[in-house]
């Protein structure tokens, strides 16, 4: 059994779209009705479209409060949810994630693109270097990280990390692998 973190507030790092795969979408609603159910609070990128308006969606129904933030140069082409919590515009990506970082207590990574991996190899960066030591999740949907993970192990193997990567990152297949280590 997992033991327990002092979980607050958890950040979720995901697309500004869904995807190909219905199951993205799925997880990340249920992922959000799991947030809720653990009264949890959620810092995301601020956007109302793909996954990420899914998560603020899914949690709010339940009843969690959101933290949305987002530079100035999204507010529009990551067409920013109105109905939030709350919303913090910022000047630029890097203060949005340092906030992120210092908002939570733990992320957790769904599907996504470039920016979606910017945020996981940042905050992988931060914790390695002991900038912070929030635990990071990878919702492995439908195996979408599987190709990710593999060369992260490959990095591993070929002597390029200072810690074990299981020291680094919990993998999940489903949203409900998350829940016990968030009780």
């Amino acid at each position: 059994m997992p033991h327990k973190m002092e979980i607050k507030c958890i950040a979720v790092f995901c697309g500004s779209k869904t995807g190909k795969n219905p199951l993205f979408a799925q997880h990340t609603v249920e992922l959000g009705q799991l947030i809720a159910a653990h009264k949890l609070k959620v810092v995301y990128g601020g956007g109302h479209a793909g996954l990420m308006g899914l998560i603020a969606d899914s949690a709010l129904a339940g009843g969690s409060a959101v933290l949305g933030i987002i530079p100035e140069l999204l507010m529009e082409w990551e067409t920013y949810h109105r109905g939030i919590t709350e919303l913090r515009t910022v000047a630029d990506m890097h203060v949005r994630k340092k906030m992120m970082y210092e908002h939570c207590d733990a992320a957790v990574i769904l599907p996504g693109g470039f920016g979606t991996l910017d945020e996981l190899f940042e905050m992988l960066t931060w914790n390695q270097l002991k900038i912070h030591d929030k635990r990071i999740f990878i919702l492995n949907t439908g195996g979408f990280y599987d190709h990710l993970l593999a060369h992260l192990r490959q990095l591993e193997t070929e002597g390029f990390l200072y810690d074990r990567l299981e020291d680094r990152i919990t993998i999940c297949a489903t949203p409900a692998d998350l829940a016990p280590y968030l009780r």
